[in-house]
């Protein structure tokens, strides 16, 4: 895959945004120091190459009463295209899983689940192990955020 050109100003767009996305247009030309046309154009343009997806919120889910956060790893036998387009149909109609990754090493798949508690997350699990065939699932709990959530590091 043929990495985007960025320059330092599409860099500088790209780091204010993943900080503030509900920043006005006039804000964010003033931080990367454009006018508020040409900022506008870059992140129109963007947009179109696929490397702003989209805004969001942040929300605090310890306020929302999602206190739990789960790391599984799930480890299969079966490795054809039809299974893993089935495992992963079923995971994404999971909404506590909110990150999903086919990972290398000792097990297949990494899952991240945000839940209330543990009785909530049980009912989490077993709607996982239902309907596919897995091998093995290990659950790690999560006793401590530190930081979550971070921006990703644009050079």
């Amino acid at each position: 895959m043929k990495l985007p050109l960025l320059d330092e100003f599409n860099r500088k767009i790209l780091r204010f945004l993943q900080n503030n996305g509900s920043m006005s247009q006039r804000e964010l030309s003033e931080h990367v120091n454009l006018s508020p046309n040409a900022c506008w154009n870059r992140l129109k343009a963007l947009k179109k190459q696929g490397i702003v997806l989209g805004q969001t919120v942040r929300l605090d889910r310890e306020k929302l009463g999602l206190g739990l956060v789960v790391v599984v790893m799930v480890k299969t036998r079966n490795h054809s295209g039809a299974w893993l387009k089935k495992f992963a149909r079923h995971v994404s109609n999971i909404p506590e899983v909110i990150d999903f990754y086919r990972i290398g090493g000792d097990y297949d798949y990494l899952l991240k689940v945000v839940t209330q508690d543990m009785k909530s997350y049980d009912a989490v699990y077993r709607r996982l192990i239902e309907g596919v065939e897995l091998d093995a699932v290990t659950s790690n709990f999560a006793m401590e955020t530190i930081e979550e959530q971070r921006p990703y590091p644009i050079n």
